[in-house]
């Protein structure tokens, strides 16, 4: 007897979550069949520091989606692995800017191709333009998620 289709299978909460699920494993499957110890929310802050180097945490978490405590976690653990270096601001000396170590950088520079090759077998079925549209349509449900939740932080594009 087939597996009857659930109603969670509607849900696009459900499906962003399992290919959540799908996502991370694919990354630290990756991740560690080149023994590369990182994980998905230290790439994207390896990866906003490469593309802008010197900014504050508070950017950073701004940058990459995710809120300033779980932030300051994530830099700790990527300063503790020197991969990340804390500068104070001669502005603000209670401010930090955050440089990529030349280990960090390195990392990164390890890391990004495999990223990227990922980025297609994530969504491997389908095509280019599905891949295109699915981005775009992605992109639009976060922003407007988080323009009416106040709480979530922005998303905010790379010039």
């Amino acid at each position: 007897m087939p597996e009857r289709e659930l109603e969670l299978d509607h849900l696009p909460a459900t499906l962003i979550r399992r290919l959540n699920q799908i996502s991370v494993a694919r990354f630290a499957a990756a991740m560690s069949n080149a023994s590369i110890d990182l994980t998905p929310v230290q790439y994207a802050a390896l990866a906003a520091l490469a593309a802008r180097p010197g900014v504050d945490q508070a950017t950073l978490a701004a940058l990459i989606g995710y809120d300033r405590a779980t932030l300051g976690k994530v830099v700790e653990r990527l300063d503790l692995k020197h991969l990340v270096r804390r500068e104070v601001r001669p502005e603000d000396r209670r401010a930090r800017s955050l440089h990529l170590t030349p280990a960090g950088a390195a990392l990164h520079a390890a890391a990004r191709p495999l990223v990227e090759a990922l980025q297609t077998d994530i969504l491997a079925g389908l095509s280019r333009s599905e891949r295109q549209d699915m981005l775009q349509l992605l992109r639009k449900a976060t922003e407007a998620a988080e323009a009416g939740d106040h709480d979530a932080p922005p998303m905010v594009r790379s010039a």
